[in-house]
């Protein structure tokens, strides 16, 4: 096992607290309501189980192993360390996870198998974003829900219970995260209007969008 110096470790905790932080400050958490990963190296630094993201400090560090084994810190680990460890298994591209219980998401949750494509953003996470059926949290029933989900995916919805995000690095597993709660606020918006219809892009314009984005941005 490629074990980290404590300084990339401690570096790489304080950004993973930020993150979780930004996820509390900006409405996407209530109190222990989420968690937040980063696999640096052969370890995986994750958010401890029912502690305030702002009580969290350098020391209270949590690490395990891909196979779940704890490898620094005393705290356990967070209750949905079984996702965390599914999609990390699944999905090598996956350096970072951000799982909410964000309002208008986990509210569409309830409400649909798929997110309708309202938005060409949509393709920013691989197309039309599906929902996990509901399984108990921690479970392994909801890990393997979640995972298929994901197929092809970089978010998901979890039925009655939030959203779960990837990304090569913190910030874009946040940034996701965050455009997923966008798009189900816009559905929810849209589709609130009495008498109308929101239309919806077809799969073909949000795939030729994908291929579009892929070259967006500064190189």
């Amino acid at each position: 096992m490629e074990q980290l110096n404590s300084v990339d470790r401690q570096a790489a905790w304080t950004r993973l607290l930020e993150i979780a932080r930004r996820t509390a400050d900006e409405g996407l958490i209530v109190g222990t309501a989420g968690n937040v990963s980063v696999r640096v190296g052969d370890e995986i630094l994750v958010t401890p189980s029912g502690i305030p993201y702002d009580r969290l400090g350098p020391g209270d560090l949590t690490a395990v192993s891909p196979d779940g084994r704890r490898t620094a810190g005393t705290l356990r680990p967070t209750s949905e360390l079984p996702m965390h460890l599914a999609l990390y298994a699944a999905a090598p591209e996956a350096r970072a996870i951000v799982h909410t219980h964000a309002v208008h998401a986990t509210a569409v949750s309830t409400l649909v198998r798929e997110l309708p494509p309202i938005h060409y953003m949509t393709a920013a996470l691989g197309g039309p974003v599906r929902v996990a059926p509901y399984a108990r949290y921690g479970s392994q029933e909801l890990a393997a829900g979640m995972r298929e989900a994901l197929r092809d995916r970089s978010a998901c919805l979890l039925r009655n219970h939030g959203t779960m995000a990837y990304g090569a690095s913190l910030d874009q597993a946040y940034e996701r995260t965050a455009l997923l709660e966008w798009l189900c606020r816009l559905w929810l918006t849209a589709n609130s209007v009495p008498g109308m219809t929101p239309a919806l892009l077809d799969p073909a314009e949000v795939a030729a969008v994908g291929e579009q984005l892929r070259g967006y941005g500064q190189r």
